[in-house]
């Protein structure tokens, strides 16, 4: 360590891994808006938490698996905190957005632009209604931000039509809501089309598939512009987080409607 440098805390890594996932893997330089925030707020510089981000970089598989490389200089305590995210995201990222709320001087819930009118006052059931709904917040904003915030198919840029899609649907797979890997930006035709099975993600080439129960005789311009069009043509993939093909997989298989 050089002289004047301090160590890492793990309170100060949790909000680094936290800001890992909110940015696309292109955008983690020293003079990001949100990487000065973040300095700030912890008493380091733009440029130390950009090399941190890079450190954590260098654990993500889904990078490994193209060919990126993160910073070599990550310590025995930066990897533990990327496992303890990585091995239970549902835990790992509420309890780093409460400490950056913590941080900030503000609430989980206002953090996230939570309402709370339409909520129970106290008790059990409104803090299990927050934290779903902060957490669908939190996996909202990793998602769009891992594709760049566009429609990994049609590449449509508007945030106000695009959905972060489950691949493995919230209510199948506790343990997976809120991986990152899980997830996939699409916008609300496609969204809804892929949860009914009427388009589906290859897990091996990430080609998109067309179901034929779509596909009919005469069938009307918008079909074939919107699903027809797209058959066999490859996701627009994300820079980090690839979605993880066990699920596809899973999607193929069982939610897929290959027979016409």
């Amino acid at each position: 360590m050089k002289e004047g440098q301090k160590l890492w805390s793990r309170d100060e890594l949790i909000l680094a891994v936290n800001l890992y996932c909110k940015l696309p893997f292109g955008k983690m330089h020293k003079n990001n808006t949100e990487i000065i925030k973040l300095a700030d707020l912890i008493g380091r510089t733009p440029s130390s938490i950009a090399l941190k981000l890079g450190n954590f970089a260098s654990f993500d598989p889904t990078l490994k698996e193209r060919g990126i490389k993160g910073a070599s200089n990550a310590s025995k305590l930066d990897k533990e905190i990327w496992d303890e995210f990585y091995n239970n995201w549902d835990a790992a990222l509420f309890e780093s957005e409460r400490l950056m709320a913590k941080v900030k001087n503000t609430t989980i819930e206002k953090l996230n632009n939570i309402e709370l009118s339409d909520l129970p006052s106290e008790g059990l059931e409104k803090q299990r209604l927050v934290k779903t709904r902060v957490n669908q917040s939190i996996f909202r904003t990793i998602i769009l931000a891992t594709y760049n915030n566009k429609c990994c198919i049609t590449g449509i840029s508007n945030p106000e039509l695009l959905i972060a899609s489950h691949i493995i649907p919230w209510s199948k797979d506790e343990r997976n809501r809120m991986n990152p890997m899980n997830g996939l930006s699409l916008n609300a035709l496609h969204d809804k089309a892929f949860e009914v099975g009427l388009i589906t993600i290859d897990a091996d080439t990430y080609k998109i598939r067309i179901s034929p129960s779509i596909i009919r005789k005469d069938i009307p311009d918008s079909i074939k512009q919107n699903f027809i069009d797209y058959e066999g043509k490859e996701i627009i993939l994300p820079d980090k987080f690839l979605p993880d093909r066990t699920f596809l997989k899973e999607h193929n298989k069982s939610r897929f409607k290959a027979a016409s």
